[in-house]
């Protein structure tokens, strides 16, 4: 799950503020590291046992699906996917479900997103603890094989034309996981609740009647010690998604992680951050058209946002303007 995850602390790009004295008389909350980043559940007005049992089952919904899905777990459905050398594979349906949204991503992005990234993000290590510059031959080897196109699906089965091909999911996993656990809260009665994974932030409910949550995000690149503004959310998804969350430097250059399929390198224009927000369970998709964003920029994203159905977007550029969706609901 190599979305744009940063170190295992809480914050990461986007944060819930939470304010005392706001009347709640129990809270039940635990942070857990799944998705390669720093996942917090907190349910409020529960009772403490029970409060714990659903945020453990939420966290056993973290694994089970990055089981599944993730690209580096050996037996997942990508893994077996990736190394089945253009043979048809079974798949869940869940993993199914993700793989066919990021088919659409590509689609309404011209192919600016595409899931058959894997090879190049293989290259670009950028948990390594000293990451570098792939060598420019390997790079290009790497694009030849990217092209959403060349995925096929037959019912529960899905291959690659090209075997040396590889899918990540990263850019829109951890929202279909988002949205599983928002689900299972909602199904169990939990009406007050906010799921952090990591960027991804599902509020279930509000804060109290007629208070909205507030989420606030973050300051590019100000290390998770300030942050722009907060969005207002009552049974919402919120997701963040930017430039400066993992980056190395080279000879004072900097080498982000959102990387363009056309290049193989960095993605360049004029974004720093997306945030995108959806109505509660819209969270892949929120995650998919904020990493959409960022590869298409502020114009084009704008753009597609304000074409799209139920949901709204800001950007911050950099230049550190900000400029919003005309629904969008961010305040200072």
């Amino acid at each position: 799950m190599r979305k744009i995850t940063a170190a295992a602390i809480v914050f990461c790009m986007i944060a819930v503020l939470l304010q005392t004295g706001c009347g709640r008389e129990k809270e039940v909350s635990d942070t857990g590291f799944y998705l390669d980043t720093s996942c917090t559940i907190t349910i409020y007005d529960i009772e403490k046992d029970r409060g714990e049992k659903l945020i453990k089952r939420s966290f056993s919904l973290c694994r089970k699906y990055e089981d599944l899905m993730s690209k580096t777990v050996k037996g997942s459905d990508i893994y077996r996917i990736n190394h089945a050398e253009g043979e048809p594979v079974e798949v869940s349906s869940a993993t199914l479900r993700v793989i066919k949204e990021g088919i659409k991503m590509g689609q309404v992005s011209d192919g600016r997103f595409d899931i058959t990234v894997g090879r190049l993000t293989d290259l670009w290590d950028f948990d390594s603890d000293d990451p570098s510059v792939p060598d420019q031959p390997d790079i290009d080897a790497a694009l030849k094989t990217i092209d959403y196109k060349q995925i096929s699906i037959k019912g529960n089965k899905v291959s690659l034309e090209d075997p040396e091909a590889e899918i990540d999911l990263g850019g829109i996993a951890k929202g279909y996981i988002a949205d599983r656990i928002t689900g299972m809260l909602t199904d169990a009665g939990v009406k007050q609740a906010i799921i952090n994974l990591g960027g991804n932030v599902a509020a279930i409910g509000e804060k109290s009647a007629g208070t909205p949550w507030k989420i606030g995000v973050e300051t590019p690149y100000s290390n998770r010690t300030k942050i722009e503004g907060y969005v207002e959310a009552a049974d919402q998804t919120v997701v963040t998604s930017g430039i400066y969350e993992r980056y190395f430097k080279v000879k004072g250059k900097k080498y982000h992680h959102i990387l363009d399929p056309d290049t193989g390198y960095p993605v360049e224009n004029d974004v720093l951050a997306v945030t995108v927000t959806g109505k509660a369970g819209s969270s892949m998709k929120c995650d998919g058209y904020s990493t959409v964003c960022l590869l298409l920029g502020t114009d084009r994203g704008r753009k597609l946002i304000e074409k799209t159905p139920g949901l709204e977007a800001m950007f911050i550029d950099k230049d550190k303007d900000i400029s919003k969706t005309k629904g969008m609901n961010f305040k200072k």
